[in-house]
């Protein structure tokens, strides 16, 4: 996802998604994000936080990219164009891939799922979306594929926490349930949600179980609609093993989620991610797959000596976050790194970050100061992911 603080020309009438008038009834907080105009919070992102921890949240993604890349050689063209290997993915499958600059350079994340044999759908960052398009299109060359923008007609839900799942049964047919239990992480399906057929997926940016689902655009607000009244308290519910009890729906905004994503050890393109930064030196190497073949940014990306910085997870002293972009200097005082992203940890207590720091630092233990609010501050390297829900008690 793009950074959530990004900002534009005052001047631009910023996008807004299918769903913006069912945020303004709900109440709320709407700020432009880079040309978009987004709910930030509803309530509390601390309240919307809990919600995705431990009962289920919505969060409308509508305007993310969605592009369409078909053809007997969609499989290669991708493989040519991505940094992953894209023809081991099966049929209602997933990955997490990037596309890349010639020098490496890191032009968006993104995840491709593959709906049919020579069909994929790629899933990009709203804030890069005519980047992406463009640059796919740029390397066409003779690859027998089509390339469709299809952004503007698919709206996106994100269902993510532990209830999940519970939320998506209620809104399915009955005769449904066994695919909807069997879809995996990283996997997908076309399924009939609140009476339409669509793609459904189980990926996710918070760290949780969930699922995302693209309805029509035109049709997303009833979908919306559908998903926060199933997850009252309903009476009759179809599956006899939901005993109908309120799940705790809440719908949550981009600060709640940017919380979520960075316990979870996420990283967000615009912070960790741009181009000037190599997925090597954001530590996803394993990204490429140690078999990959040619693609662009290859020869940079294998030829790159080890980089100069990495990205590492940090945990501050302390019940205050610095600011982003605070500098982290070394035991002698010399500057050795940079905050991407803070925030104050809801399930910790405490503030945690990611930065980039000389590589050498990087290690598990390694203490680096910084300053916060005119104090200085002990931040110490630790393993990300933060937070681990397979590990939650």
């Amino acid at each position: 996802m793009t950074d959530s603080t990004a900002t534009t020309d005052p001047a631009t009438q910023p996008l807004r998604s299918p769903l913006h008038d069912r945020h303004v009834a709900l109440g709320a907080e709407m700020r432009d994000v880079g040309g978009h105009e987004l709910p930030f919070r509803y309530t509390s992102e601390l309240d919307e936080h809990r919600a995705v921890r431990e009962a289920v949240g919505l969060f409308d993604l509508s305007l993310m990219g969605e592009i369409r890349v078909s053809g007997p050689d969609a499989a290669s063209f991708l493989a040519h164009t991505l940094i992953s290997a894209i023809k081991p993915i099966a049929l209602g499958k997933a990955k997490y891939t990037m596309i890349v600059q010639e020098d490496g350079g890191i032009i968006d994340d993104l995840i491709v799922y593959r709906p049919g044999v020579n069909e994929f759908m790629l899933v990009n960052n709203a804030g890069n979306m005519i980047e992406v398009y463009d640059t796919l299109r740029e390397r066409v060359g003779g690859y027998d594929v089509e390339v469709i923008d299809r952004s503007s007609e698919i709206a996106l839900i994100a269902v993510q926490g532990p209830k999940a799942a519970k939320l998506l049964r209620r809104v399915v047919p009955a005769d449904s349930h066994g695919t909807l239990d069997a879809l995996r992480y990283y996997s997908c399906t076309s399924l009939e949600v609140a009476g339409l057929e669509m793609v459904v997926a189980r990926t996710g940016y918070t760290g949780e179980d969930g699922f995302e689902v693209f309805p029509p655009a035109e049709r997303g607000a009833e979908v919306w609609d559908a998903l926060l009244a199933a997850g009252g308290t309903v009476e009759n519910p179809e599956d006899p093993a939901d005993d109908g009890a309120d799940l705790g729906v809440r719908p949550c905004g981009l600060l709640c989620r940017d919380i979520l994503r960075l316990e979870a050890g996420m990283p967000l393109y615009g912070r960790e991610l741009t181009r000037e930064r190599t997925p090597l030196e954001a530590g996803l190497k394993s990204v490429m797959g140690p078999t990959k073949g040619n693609f662009i940014g290859r020869n940079a990306l294998v030829n790159q000596p080890q980089p100069q910085q990495m990205l590492v997870g940090l945990q501050i002293e302390g019940k205050v976050a610095p600011e982003r972009g605070a500098v982290l200097r070394d035991a002698d005082g010399k500057e050795v790194g940079e905050i991407t992203s803070t925030k104050v940890s809801p399930t910790f207590g405490y503030p945690i970050a990611f930065a980039y720091v000389d590589r050498w630092l990087g290690s598990k233990g390694t203490e680096l100061t910084l300053d916060v609010e005119g104090e200085q501050r002990t931040a110490t390297v630790v393993p990300t992911p933060f937070y681990n829900r397979k590990k939650r008690k």
